[in-house]
């Protein structure tokens, strides 16, 4: 199935984590249950709260919709032809278990669109994620790589290359973003910034415009020099821009 990857824009607090597109009937909670303690180990607690789904895995706790309105409204603003739509929401994330929190989130899609052989669409990266994606993405483990991407893309900036993050505001923190002479080889700049991105997850917080943060790990330490809001993808999101040495 062919799908157009059209930007929809959402209302900031009813935003999803992820849209999921069934391409068949929508799972039991007892069907996602099963699925999830056999891929992950249980027990996975689901209670129904109106049309979400508290879902519950040890100390971690998420919250997804089998189906919705919401759910269904986001599948005409994709463009989607599935015959049906659940979504994952956003967690409430703390520095201490934001990993933890949307690995969960993440488990929980991955299990929607392979029990419906559907599609997943993450709306911070702008990422749609078929089961074979998924195939490659076990989340047996947190990986940053499963979570943000890094990316050059057209900058607002002339003769500049701008590279930027998607996928740290997940976690609470701002999207990284640096502006390079135009012609530079981007490969070092993009494994840089990766390499940065995950060093502040590690670290778990947003520095301060104005301030110097030396990574030790990576032998570098970048200067943070403005922030700002962008929309790469159509979707604002806040970012703070970086240079390192």
């Amino acid at each position: 199935m062919k799908i157009r990857k059209k930007s929809p824009k959402p209302s900031g607090s009813e935003r999803p984590c992820y849209v999921i597109g069934y391409s068949s009937p929508a799972p039991s909670a007892a069907e996602l249950q099963m699925w999830f303690d056999l891929e992950y180990g249980g027990p996975l607690k689901l209670k129904e709260s109106g049309e979400t789904l508290v879902a519950t895995h040890g100390p971690w706790n998420g919250q997804v919709q089998l189906a919705s309105s919401q759910a269904d409204a986001w599948s005409k603003r994709l463009d989607w032809r599935h015959t049906g739509a659940g979504m994952v929401l956003r967690p409430s994330v703390t520095p201490q278990h934001a990993c933890d929190l949307v690995l969960f989130a993440a488990r929980l899609a991955r299990g929607l669109t392979l029990l419906t052989q559907g599609t997943a669409y993450d709306i911070v990266t702008h990422t749609y994620l078929n089961p074979s994606d998924w195939t490659d993405r076990p989340l047996d483990r947190f990986r940053t790589a499963d979570h943000v991407t890094v990316s050059q893309a057209d900058s607002p900036e002339p003769q500049t290359d701008w590279f930027h993050t998607l996928g740290l505001s997940k976690f609470g923190l701002d999207e990284l973003e640096v502006f390079r002479p135009a012609g530079l080889p981007d490969r070092p700049t993009l494994e840089t910034l990766t390499a940065v991105a995950d060093e502040m997850l590690r670290i778990g917080r947003s520095p301060n415009v104005g301030t110097t943060v030396p990574l030790p790990v990576l032998g570098l330490s970048i200067m943070v020099k403005r922030h700002r809001t962008a929309a790469p993808t159509g979707l604002s999101l806040p970012f703070r821009e970086i240079s390192w040495q």
